[in-house]
């Protein structure tokens, strides 16, 4: 993979949509599309990205309103992170592993010409799943931090998830075992 650029293994025509379009035509086309992600391009200059993930927090955070109310510039993320066609594949994975991404647009010239993902780089080469199964590993680690910080340390007692004695933590509500929580 050394020496392998973006541009060798880049989706070269990315799923778009203007950055007026609403959120429940955005969910629309990434079911249909079957993709996770769309670029809100604005004559071929990327102007925002949205996920699966961003129209779910709008979901929650914004239950109130119609999601065809909702335009999809609203919720893109401000700052987006891109990659030239010209850089390696290995400075594009250490990018997305720096920022936990799993897709990166490609610019040039200041225009949108593809999108790099994960699975564009496993099927190029599969060689390197190694480092992808890291990067997985990574991210389960720090979902894990953020669960094990909202639990808070009660008393040692009966875990309510397997009747064992031990001291409890209560996540979620329930007093568990140190055992029962880190399966959580």
């Amino acid at each position: 993979m050394i020496g392998v650029k973006v541009s060798d293994v880049m989706t070269r025509d990315p799923i778009t949509i203007r950055p007026d379009t609403n959120l429940f035509d955005c969910a629309r086309k990434m079911v249909k599309k079957k993709v996770g992600s769309l670029l809100l391009v604005n004559n071929k200059k990327l102007v925002g990205f949205i996920s699966r993930k961003d129209i779910l927090w709008a979901l929650v955070k914004k239950s109130k309103q119609d999601l065809t109310k909702i335009k999809a510039i609203e919720i893109s993320p401000r700052k987006i992170a891109t990659t030239k066609p010209s850089a390696t594949v290995q400075e594009a994975l250490a990018k997305m592993k720096t920022l936990k991404f799993q897709t990166l647009p490609v610019i040039f010239e200041g225009n949108l010409v593809g999108m790099v993902t994960v699975r564009d780089i496993l099927s190029f080469n599969p060689e390197i799943y190694p480092e992808l199964k890291e990067f997985d590993e990574i991210r389960e680690e720090s979902d894990k931090l953020k669960r094990v910080k909202k639990a808070k340390l009660i008393r040692e007692g009966v875990c309510e998830q397997c009747g064992n004695y031990d001291v409890l933590y209560m996540v979620h509500g329930n007093l568990i075992c140190e055992n029962c929580k880190d399966k959580i």
